[in-house]
């Protein structure tokens, strides 16, 4: 089968960076397993991350955590779905990854496909969904339901993948005044389509911005640069607040949170595949919830570049959009 993989850590730039591979086709799906005909994938910031990073010295690691495809295969434990459907998922970052023909995934952390959207607007969604979701109501504990007024969520990074997400679950799915960051014209215009309230320049001052709204802010979701951001953070978070944010973070003064007793929270979409979670399949029954939200017109897709088949200059190509770190919504590549 056709693959696209890395043997070798290489900057974007690099011929070498990502490589056209022909692989043996999976082994017979066993357990809660399936064997997805993958049709779409995209392209995340975990995967230029490991990428540039984990060296898997020499074998072939194959990436990608977001596809969208067809089940042809089933493991014996295996009962959620029926061979021939479509399914979207994120997959897990412990097994090789969907940019490849065949994949094996956990039929626990897969969702059905939304039936408006094609394989290609599928495949933007998984990953940044569950994120996006989990920070929300698992992480940051929102309610779905009316919200105290003048409370709002503060979404920092709004016109990323995950940023996009999150501003649609929130606007759609709680009472919340949603507010989130941008700092040029056309990510202001993307997040405000999205249903942003306010639209905020995280080029400038934060906390006074905040301030400005007259609003309280018990949860704040970063998405990027939180290290950056963490003294506006600090101010802003409601007294008794959560944070919670998805990027790496080396160092930051846990401590300014405390006189506010406010407390700080990760959200790792791939904690529970990976750990095997006994609430794994709540990712299941996300994804499934996403899908009928889709059909329903409720939340809106997030593919805004086409990059063309799945190979390896092309997704080389997404990586470079992703690395860049002016991408707007997700890059999808489709068909072999």
């Amino acid at each position: 089968m056709k693959a696209v993989g890395y043997t070798h850590c290489h900057p974007v730039d690099h011929e070498e960076a990502l490589a056209d591979l022909h692989l043996n086709d999976p082994a017979e799906p066993r357990g809660h397993d399936l064997l997805v005909e993958v049709r779409a994938v995209s392209v995340n910031p975990v995967d230029a991350k490991l990428r540039a990073g984990a060296d898997p010295g020499g074998e072939p690691r194959i990436l990608g955590f977001d596809a969208a495809g067809i089940i042809r295969a089933r493991g014996p434990q295996a009962h959620i779905f029926g061979d021939g459907e479509e399914v979207f998922y994120a997959g897990a970052v412990n097994r090789p990854g969907s940019n490849q023909q065949f994949h094996l995934v956990d039929e626990r952390i897969v969702g059905r496909k939304p039936r408006s959207l094609s394989f290609a607007e599928a495949a933007a969604l998984p990953l940044t969904a569950i994120t996006a979701w989990e920070a929300l109501f698992d992480r940051l504990r929102v309610p779905r339901d009316a919200a105290p007024a003048g409370s709002a969520v503060l979404i920092i990074g709004g016109a990323g993948g995950v940023g996009s997400m999150a501003i649609q679950l929130a606007r759609k799915l709680t009472g919340l005044t949603v507010v989130t960051t941008a700092s040029r014209p056309e990510t202001r215009a993307w997040c405000e389509r999205l249903g942003a309230h306010h639209v905020l320049d995280h080029s400038g001052d934060l906390a006074a911005q905040a301030r400005a709204t007259k609003l309280a802010f018990p949860c704040i979701f970063s998405t990027t640069q939180t290290a950056r951001h963490w003294r506006a953070i600090c101010d802003i978070v409601a007294p008794q607040g959560l944070v919670c944010a998805i990027d790496d973070l080396a160092t930051i003064e846990i401590g300014r949170l405390k006189a506010k007793s406010a407390g700080f929270l990760w959200e790792a979409m791939f904690a529970r595949p990976v750990f095997g979670t006994a609430d794994m399949d709540a990712q299941h029954r996300l994804l499934d919830e996403v899908s009928r939200l889709v059909d329903a017109g409720t939340l809106r897709h997030t593919l805004t570049r086409h990059l063309g088949a799945i190979t390896a200059a092309n997704l080389r190509a997404g990586h470079a959009l992703v690395e860049s770190g002016t991408m707007i919504g997700k890059a999808v590549a489709e068909g072999w």
